[in-house]
């Protein structure tokens, strides 16, 4: 296998038919056959932490009727992600390169788009969940006391995707 440039990531998700879909990300991504709908919780996480996506699903994995369907480690492959793969909730870090969560946020808000968005943060900055919710943020969580909150508030939207 060809050595990826450095400009170039390659991630790598399934779609709801388990498809394997790359992204592949110097300005653009590219989704492939990603619009298939399905029953289940499709989920993107974006986080520029790979330590923190990989905990997050290894987390979700747990839960019935979730699937991972993108990850994206800035801003700005989160947006494209959410633009091609459309999915019923995203989980935003606040602090990322490229654009942060926030920003994020706003431009999915902008543009109307129907899906939850969890926003997560290291920070305990109250001014941060102020403006996150101003913003339009379903849910507001700190990594690290609040994720079995998170777990709880993901397993219940599954299962109101799955009787939906």
């Amino acid at each position: 296998m060809s050595e990826t440039p450095k400009k170039m990531r390659v991630c790598d998700s399934k779609n709801s038919t388990g498809n394997l879909i790359k992204y592949f990300s110097m300005n653009k991504i590219k989704a492939i056959d990603a619009k298939v709908k399905t029953s289940k919780l499709r989920v993107i996480l974006a986080d520029d932490s790979p330590l923190i996506r990989e905990r997050i699903k290894d987390l979700l994995k747990d839960i019935n009727n979730v699937e991972i369907v993108g990850e994206a480690a800035n801003g700005l492959e989160a947006l494209q992600l959410i633009w091609d793969i459309k999915p019923d909730l995203v989980i935003l870090d606040i602090r990322m390169p490229e654009m942060n969560g926030i920003e994020v946020l706003k431009k999915i808000r902008e543009k109307g788009i129907d899906m939850k968005i969890c926003m997560v943060t290291n920070s305990t900055d109250k001014q941060y969940r102020d403006r996150c919710l101003a913003e339009g943020a379903d849910y507001f969580f700190d990594k690290n006391p609040d994720i079995d909150k998170m777990l709880e508030v993901i397993s219940s939207l599954a299962n109101n995707k799955k009787g939906g």
